[in-house]
């Protein structure tokens, strides 16, 4: 018997539901709205306090309202596993923001410190995965297999959040474009 593979439906496309299965008070539930998902890192844990935000753009560059990004990272001092937090883009800014520490750099790997962030949204079938390095860590940029791996300089750029204070904050942006000019590079895991 010969299985022929079958065409994917619309319905069987993400979302625009993401946020209800994973933070529903997002989505305007009344349940679960003590958690602070996006805050990745206890107040207590050791290290630099910082925050990643940035938004998600479409194609056709319009903000994606309705996205998901989980962040895995390691701790201050390079500990695996380290810390992990989930945020939305706001519907009406389509920002998203992490408040979370700085990570070291993982002992005995040659990787620069990095984030590793998810990104689900409606149209996607399964979550993108992609990194973001901090642009205060040139040397250790310079030496990461992952951005070299990346080839083209334009490119392994799409991977680095500019460091920048905001209200005494260290705030790192990192902006994700899902296909078009200047797309961000995303990792087939």
């Amino acid at each position: 018997m010969t299985i022929e593979p079958l065409n994917e439906t619309p319905s069987q496309t993400a979302g625009p539901y993401v946020h209800i299965g994973t933070l529903p008070s997002v989505a305007g539930l009344n349940v679960r709205t003590q958690e602070k998902l996006d805050v990745a890192a206890p107040a207590n844990a050791a290290g630099e306090r910082i925050f990643i935000e940035g938004t998600v753009r479409d194609g056709a560059g319009s903000l994606v309202v309705d996205a998901v990004l989980e962040l895995w990272q390691a701790d201050s001092k390079g500990k695996l596993p380290g810390f992990w937090g989930r945020a939305a883009t706001d519907f009406k800014t389509g920002l998203y923001r992490f408040e979370t520490v700085k990570p070291g750099k993982v002992a005995g790997a040659p990787d620069a410190p990095f984030v590793t962030l998810l990104l689900f949204a409606r149209g996607l079938n399964i979550h993108l995965h992609t990194r973001m390095y901090f642009a205060d860590e040139k040397d250790a940029n310079a030496a990461d297999p992952t951005l070299k791996a990346v080839g083209d300089p334009a490119l392994a750029a799409t991977l680095i959040g500019a460091r920048s204070t905001e209200s005494g904050k260290t705030v790192y942006r990192f902006d994700i474009v899902l296909q078009g000019d200047g797309e961000t590079v995303f990792f087939d895991i």
